[in-house]
């Protein structure tokens, strides 16, 4: 099955993307049901091919898709990389498993999806916000399948004293319209700092991912978890923020000692001027470059 990918992008982006690959796995991990996850794989040319470099594997965040990536993947396949995005469970085009609508209920699904596809080969691990908890409560108890994760504007360090945000509702409005603009209210309130990038693009896969997310009530973000996880996380751990993230707003330069009091093997904290909590998205070629400088760390 083709790749749905959004009309708005510039049309070499489009086709590039258009290769890809349209995965699934089984939901077997213990409460995942009948349903099945959905991955999305694109392979560098052979001229640009890194030899013995790992698949590189992106989880998205919350209420979105494996399109909170769209800037980011042609850049990372001209530098070489096997490029795997999921659709998180409950999000996208993946199930939600019957063990629960929150990250702990995730982790050990995607698990299971990464042994099958990864056949015993470890991946380098980019998770963005409620992907990059994730990808920690999965990497803690699945050591195994990664030999390095860059967290991007992930939740829950316990930094912050309280929500530093509050997005409006949506669901109830019965005009497109109407929706439509607090879809934009809501993009800057917390994804992107530079409101005039709210633009026909960022609309599009916004208001595109929202309607299909399907794990409603999820708390552990507002909570501790991560920086709780993360001493089970022996990989090197890096992160990636934009200066502006409205999810730690005054807190954000607490960040970095916290993810050293956290990780074992913690490598250092990029932060992107100008950009916020969607950092790859707003500021995409100082993401894709503080990405493969991780990467290559």
């Amino acid at each position: 099955m083709s790749i749905d990918v959004p009309s708005l992008l510039p049309i070499d982006v489009r086709a590039r993307l258009a290769t890809g690959e349209r995965l699934t796995t089984p939901m077997r991990a213990a409460g995942g049901g009948a349903g099945e996850l959905v991955w999305h794989r694109w392979q560098p040319a052979d001229a640009v091919r890194v030899a013995g470099a790992p698949p590189l594997v992106l989880f998205h965040g919350g209420s979105g898709s494996w399109t909170h990536w769209v800037k980011n993947i042609v850049p990372l396949l001209e530098a070489g990389r096997t490029v795997l995005a999921a659709d998180l469970p409950g999000f996208g085009d993946s199930d939600l498993p019957d063990g629960g609508a929150d990250a702990d209920a995730m982790a050990p699904v995607l698990a299971d999806g990464l042994r099958e596809l990864l056949q015993g080969e470890r991946c380098d691990l980019v998770g963005f916000s409620f992907g990059g908890m994730t990808s920690a409560l999965m990497l803690a108890d699945a050591p195994e399948l990664a030999r390095r994760l860059v967290l991007v504007g992930a939740p829950a360090m316990g930094v912050v004293p309280g929500r530093q945000f509050e997005l409006r509702a949506w669901r109830h409005l019965k005009s497109a319209a109407e929706q439509a603009a607090i879809h934009r209210h809501n993009l800057g309130v917390l994804m992107l700092h530079d409101h005039d990038l709210i633009d026909g693009l960022a609309l599009e896969v916004h208001m595109t991912n929202v309607p299909r997310d399907r794990a409603p009530r999820r708390r552990l973000a507002h909570t501790d978890i991560l920086a709780r996880t993360l001493p089970r996380v022996r990989c090197p751990v890096h992160a990636i923020y934009g200066e502006h993230d409205a999810i730690y707003q005054h807190y954000i330069h607490q960040l970095e000692d916290a993810f050293a009091a956290a990780a074992p093997d913690f490598r250092g904290m990029q932060l992107i001027p100008g950009a916020g909590h969607w950092v790859q998205f707003e500021a995409p070629e100082a993401f894709d470059a503080a990405l493969l400088r991780a990467l290559a760390g």
